[in-house]
């Protein structure tokens, strides 16, 4: 099966929108009221992407301060116009954040700590910039099982190449398991961790609507589908229309799943 390099990176916003944004903007006031943060804290929103859990944070924590920090500069520029002012943004990774010690009470991550390449380190340094008693939480997809929009997609695409396994972010990134999220912020000696659940219903009016965002090239999927050459395109595409659930109208109505963490600084 002819294809090129498939890459992880998120540049543009736009794609990631139609793709996987809109679910996160769903996810992120859950995932804010499970923190049930009190109001007047400074916020830290690392991998900021586009803007959706900052945006939340805006509208429903009453912080007192708003900073989003994101490598991308396609991402930032997005999240500019998203947030309008409603948060500090700058450019920096989660492995060099650039604020001083003990600077934010409350330090979360939307959806980026599976393609963070040192995990621990990064834990390491949001910690550091967080406040004695503050807070550190993300959330992650399911990738494994309940992230089904992605699920049925790479079950698919491994029945027509297997090699296509290799790319599964379920099998990739092992950190989507909430054991292993558990793991990770307990290693880091954070304390009173805890793991949650947070379903969402991904709706979509018909299967083009579903399969429309794999073809924005944004993330392993999107780029995994537009690697291939336009007639294994074709037989994805096709093997996929045969196995999403759909109504009677057509609608397909599938579940999403992140897995929430949370773990807090001694005060």
């Amino acid at each position: 099966m002819s294809r090129k390099h498939v890459s992880d990176t998120w540049e543009r916003g736009s794609p990631y929108e139609q793709y996987v944004g809109r679910w996160s903007r769903r996810v992120a006031p859950m995932f804010l009221a499970w923190l049930n943060i009190p109001t007047g804290r400074r916020w830290l929103d690392v991998g900021c992407g586009t803007g959706a859990l900052s945006a939340a944070i805006a509208d429903h924590s009453l912080p007192s301060a708003v900073v989003g920090v994101e490598p991308s500069e396609g991402f930032l520029g997005t999240a500019k116009v998203n947030l309008a002012g409603r948060a500090m943004l700058h450019q920096g990774s989660a492995a060099a954040i650039p604020l001083g010690d003990a600077s934010v009470d409350v330090v979360v991550s939307g959806l980026v700590l599976n393609f963070i390449p040192d995990q621990q380190s990064a834990l390491t340094e949001m910690m550091r910039v967080a406040a004695r008693g503050g807070t550190i939480a993300a959330y992650v997809w399911d990738y494994a099982e309940k992230m089904e929009l992605m699920r049925h997609f790479w079950n698919a695409a491994v029945e027509l190449d297997p090699d296509a396994a290799k790319l599964d972010e379920g099998a990739r990134f092992p950190l989507c398991h909430p054991q292993a999220l558990q793991n990770l912020f307990i290693g880091s000696g954070l304390l009173n961790v805890a793991v949650e659940p947070i379903d969402i219903p991904t709706p979509f009016a018909n299967f083009d609507d579903y399969w429309q965002p794999f073809l924005g090239g944004q993330g392993p999927a999107p780029a995994y589908t537009m690697s291939l050459d336009e007639p294994a395109r074709a037989r994805l595409r096709d093997r996929l229309r045969e196995r999403i659930p759909r109504a009677a109208d057509g609608a397909i109505t599938l579940t999403a799943r992140a897995w929430a963490v949370r773990g807090g600084i001694a005060g």
